[in-house]
């Protein structure tokens, strides 16, 4: 072992504080692997700070390994925290366990529900109309807080190997970040956490939940070990922060700025919901930042179609670029249908629809600010339709020979969407 667990590194000299004083505390560089991170003192005290967070989550114990004993591998992964003008502010040192190599008889259950993105989105206009202030925190190490059933062991982690017993395992107590069951435990501590506060649960998302007090009313929403929490009463919000900080270990940060990629604005008149850091990662990634910006995702002179006869292009990058505008999409409707299109030829795509994809790319670069504006005025009515209300669609034909009333189809559609806000309403 590299010191004890509590022993720090002495970070190095900076040559110049008034640059970059924040780099007295982080390294600027992300780590490959063990080596090389052992070769940076910060490094260090982050993969020391990640083993004090087992030793005070009592996560697991060091023990002789039992006969026929299969243990897990453990893993260093190194990842740099940037703020959004993409300066590191922290260096996370994450052991994970190596879960590809375990046997189903170290897990029954694996599954933990996780919200959609259309649910984040509800959740943000009902809090805009209400006048709510959402705020977030992250649950420091939040796997570790999830106990587990089952028997498992794991190796002791890389280059902190015990000196005194090299030969030992540790049994694990709680869920560590690989283990398959990880996230169902993590979520299950959490839930039963929430309920026996007083929280109800939303009976269609299972990452909702509301607590009505008085005439006041708070509302939170999981997604993993990130939390959005807002209500109508400023001292009902600040008694759920200092009681999940009690039962767990948070960071509370504040006003909700950015959550899964999305830039958020909250205001008196409403919130303003953006990707512009992320369609600028995206750009500079497929190398389009220098590229000419086009006003319109699409040609209206273009018709896109198999195009058997046309050069083949790489189907992983072209299935790449779909992919990450895809998740623009969440904010940006204005080229759900260019991109929906594209989407079509994925299978075998040809240089016209490469071509076609990389005008919506332009697009974004003419138009990186764009998003969702969700005003406090506005009503949350909901209103439910079906493409078959088209006179002339063919799908509306067919159900009338099939002796289908169209009018099902609406309201099935406005039930699913009225669902996922009824426990707010």
């Amino acid at each position: 072992m590299i010191g004890g667990i509590h022993q720090r590194v002495t970070c190095s000299s900076v040559a110049s504080l008034a640059f970059f004083s924040h780099s007295a505390f982080v390294a600027t560089f992300e780590a490959r692997d063990v080596s090389h991170a052992l070769s940076d003192s910060n490094w260090v005290n982050a993969m020391h700070d990640e083993l004090e967070n087992f030793e005070r989550n009592h996560v697991w114990d060091l023990v002789e390994p039992p006969p026929n004993c299969r243990p897990i591998g453990t893993k260093w992964i190194f990842k740099n925290k940037q703020g959004e003008n993409r300066m590191v502010v922290r260096n996370k040192a994450r052991l994970v366990a190596q879960g590809f190599c375990k046997e189903g008889i170290d897990y029954e259950e694996t599954f933990a529900p996780v919200a959609r993105l259309e649910a984040i989105r509800i959740l943000l206009a009902f809090a805009a109309s209400k006048g709510f202030k959402l705020q977030q925190m992250d649950v420091k190490s939040a796997f570790l807080n999830g106990f587990i059933e089952e028997e498992v062991y794991v190796r002791q982690p890389p280059s902190f190997e015990s000196a005194r017993f090299p030969d030992r395992v540790y049994k694990l107590r709680k869920a560590l970040y690989g283990l398959k069951q990880a996230r169902r435990a993590w979520y299950a501590r959490l839930k039963s956490f929430l309920l026996k506060s007083g929280f109800v649960m939303g009976s269609i998302g299972k990452t909702l939940f509301l607590l009505s007090r008085g005439g006041d009313t708070l509302i939170v929403q999981i997604y993993v070990d990130d939390i959005i929490f807002g209500g109508s009463s400023h001292a009902l919000v600040s008694s759920f922060a200092e009681q999940m900080s009690r039962e767990f270990e948070m960071s509370l940060m504040g006003e909700l700025q950015i959550f899964l990629g999305l830039q958020i604005k909250q205001g008196l008149e409403g919130t303003f919901v953006y990707q512009a850091k992320y369609t600028r990662d995206i750009l500079k990634k497929l190398n389009m930042g220098d590229s000419k910006p086009m006003t319109t995702p699409m040609s209206t002179n273009t018709a896109l179609d198999a195009d058997e006869d046309g050069k083949a292009v790489d189907q992983k990058e072209f299935r790449g670029m779909i992919g990450s505008l895809l998740y623009l999409t969440a904010t940006r409707l204005d080229i759900q249908f260019a991109v929906c299109l594209c989407a079509h030829y994925q299978v075998s795509p040809r240089t016209s629809h490469c071509q076609a994809v990389k005008r919506i790319f332009k697009y974004l670069k003419f138009t990186p600010e764009l998003g969702l504006w969700y005003s406090s005025g506005s009503s949350l009515s909901l209103g439910g339709f079906s493409d078959a209300d088209h006179a002339g669609c063919r799908i509306d034909r067919k159900l009338q020979v099939e002796g289908v009333d169209n009018a099902l189809i609406k309201r099935e559609i406005e039930s699913q969407w009225t669902g996922l806000i009824a426990l707010l309403v």
